[in-house]
């Protein structure tokens, strides 16, 4: 393709949207505040659509050059943006969910102070994330990867003035610094090894390049991805964000921010492809994910939270499809868990604003009769996770699981068990929600009301999208992107139906166990042991950071760099050279004392000294 696409438009909006929002916000009004964000970001899909109407069937990747960046001996990277399939299904997720979302937030957000605030800063991380995917070459997509991080920590610390949100904050920062290291180092070493740091030059070299050097590399990135896609260790961030409002959870903590790391895998896929021993690192820490964070949403009672560890979880299944080399299926699974996802937290948003502000499970029950809207497009998000035929969840997570078993039948097991969980803490959220005897308070009884047309319109759009978005193809449409680097099914298709056969097994038996559990036999529900208290305390694994990790560290700068070397040596020495200066300008200052026969005395003492000098240089 030779002509201009213009796709440095798609990320401008955003940005103009949040310049005048952030500058200008508070004084233009709620009403030009939502002309000019919402219209931002919808011109942003509109003008998506229109790329990919123009550029659908592209072969070849399709690149833009603007303007030099950096230019220093051999590093020459231009700020460029890079257009392929996968580019394309990252737009329409990024501009088509997070337009979605933005409408939905003038009806939750209606009643915050901060309203033109949350506006700019969506529209920030709009612009960063538009960067991240579009960017042809590393650096530039850094730009955006850190962008995320800085318009995430401004969204999560949003109601700044609650302690939690600050700290939440501030953890979700200084978590995705670790994994942005990684990254910093891949990069390091990636120019070291090809010379260079664009997208279609380290991808021609990757196949003659050493196959331990490009592990270090593929390893190094991993890291990145799985501090940005909360991934073991590094996931704790992740559930703590919910501190933000709802509609930041759906967009950043569900259909976005946190595939980006997915994204950055699937985009290295050249790299990651002639690195085995990486792949392997990845499918393992992805299952492994996606099981651990499976038994933690198992009893949690909060229900933003349930999602939040779902959401780990589900991106474990996305890094388990790209280690097993199911690249397709991996980017799959992203475009029908933004649609699901962002449906589930949106409607945990609307159960919230029923509730007023109330997110324990515990104190909710049969809302169906009264938020009916609600119940019935969480329920279609709640199917399509647990997999249920024909919904969107269904077919992505069949073909993850088919890849798994590809690359060993022991990935399938554990895949299936965690299909298992997701079906039943999913639906222990649906029945403790919606169904059985009501537990909601008085006060909040009496104010329980389905959500306004602005918020129920964007549960409806995204239900559709859990229904219908299985039915793309997308791994097919992919092939060109993928094409020499993933892994293609070779399964026959007997085996292939008894493995699917047992994933929508293990999907209705969990819905089947939440049934009996929470609805049939609730007195059964919840017997505490040794297990339970673990789990319900999420393994103590925030716990044992703070322990090993955390408050070392804070006493170690509280007693070493703050107390010993700053206050110790560097105020020390200031302070000291102050203090003998000040000694010295107190002696001199007698010198001065206004007495003149004290300074006859002095003229005649310097008359003395010079004479005797110059007698000295004369002999």
């Amino acid at each position: 393709m030779t002509e201009s696409l213009h796709l440095w438009v798609i990320p401008a909006l955003p940005l103009a949207g949040f310049l005048v929002c952030g500058l200008a916000g508070r004084r233009l009004g709620k009403a030009a505040v939502n002309a000019v964000a919402l219209g931002s970001v919808t011109l942003a899909f509109l003008w998506t659509l229109r790329v990919f109407a123009a550029a659908h069937a592209l072969e070849q990747p399709h690149v833009e050059r603007y303007f030099t960046w950096i230019e220093s001996g051999d590093l020459s990277l231009a700020v460029s943006f890079y257009l392929d399939r996968l580019t394309l299904v990252m737009l329409l997720v990024v501009t088509g969910i997070g337009t979605i979302i933005h409408f939905y937030s003038v009806g939750y957000m209606a009643q915050d102070t901060g309203y033109y605030r949350f506006f700019a800063y969506l529209n920030l991380f709009m612009f960063f994330m538009l960067v991240l995917v579009l960017g042809a070459n590393y650096p530039l997509m850094f730009v955006g990867w850190e962008g995320v991080g800085l318009a995430s920590f401004l969204l999560i610390g949003f109601w700044f003035r609650k302690q939690s949100a600050s700290n939440a904050g501030n953890k979700a920062f200084i978590v995705n610094r670790i994994g942005d290291f990684g990254f910093s180092l891949g990069m390091f070493l990636m120019f070291l090894t090809f010379r260079s740091l664009d997208f279609t030059t380290v991808f021609g070299k990757a196949e003659a390049a050493d196959e331990a050097a490009l592990g270090a590399i593929a390893l190094l990135l991993f890291v990145g991805a799985a501090g940005k896609s909360a991934q073991a260790p590094l996931y704790v961030w992740l559930p703590d964000a919910m501190e933000g409002p709802t509609p930041v959870s759906a967009l950043i903590h569900a259909a976005t921010m946190v595939t980006a790391g997915v994204y950055m895998v699937a985009r290295s896929a050249p790299l990651f492809a002639r690195a085995p021993l990486a792949l392997d690192v990845v499918a393992v820490v992805g299952l492994t994910t996606a099981f651990f964070a499976a038994t933690i949403g198992l009893l949690q009672t909060d229900i933003k939270k349930v999602l939040a560890y779902s959401t780990v979880s589900q991106l474990g299944y996305m890094f388990l499809a790209l280690g097993a080399g199911g690249y397709g299926a991996g980017i799959f699974h992203l475009l029908t868990h933004a649609f699901f996802k962002a449906l589930l937290f949106l409607g945990a948003g609307s159960v919230i604003h029923a509730m007023s502000g109330e997110q324990d499970m515990r104190r909710m029950g049969g809302l169906a009769r009264e938020i009916p809207v609600t119940h019935a497009t969480f329920v279609i998000g709640a199917l399509a996770i647990a997999g249920v035929p024909p919904l969107a969840g269904f077919f992505s997570k069949d073909e993850i699981l088919l890849h798994a078993w590809q690359r060993s039948p022991a990935l399938f097991a554990v895949g299936v068990v965690t299909a298992f969980m997701t079906a039943f803490y999913v639906f222990r959220a649906v029945f403790l929600t919606f169904h059985g005897t009501s537990r909601v308070s008085e006060e909040a009884a009496h104010h329980l009301h389905e959500s306004p047309a602005i918020m129920t319109v964007p549960l409806g759009l995204l239900a559709a999208g859990s229904i219908g978005a299985g039915w793309i193809g997308l791994g097919h449409w992919l092939e060109p992107v993928f094409r020499g680097t993933e892994r293609a099914l070779t399964i026959g298709h007997g085996l292939e139906r008894a493995l699917m056969g047992l994933s929508v097994a293990a999907g209705l038996g969990g819905i089947s166990l939440a049934w009996w559990l929470y609805v049939k036999r609730p007195e059964r529900a919840g017997r505490p042991g040794a297990l339970y208290r673990l789990i319900e305390n999420k393994y103590y694994v925030d716990e044992i950071y703070g322990a090993l990790i955390v408050r070392p560290l804070v006493e170690l700068s509280r007693r070493v760099l703050w107390q010993a070397v700053d206050a110790g040596w560097i105020d020390g020495a200031v302070n000291g050279a102050g203090r003998r200066s000040a000694w010295l300008g107190e002696k001199l200052r007698r010198v001065q004392s206004g007495n003149l026969r004290s300074y006859a005395g002095w003229v005649v003492i310097g008359a003395i000294v010079v004479v005797a000098a110059l007698g000295g240089l004369w002999r």
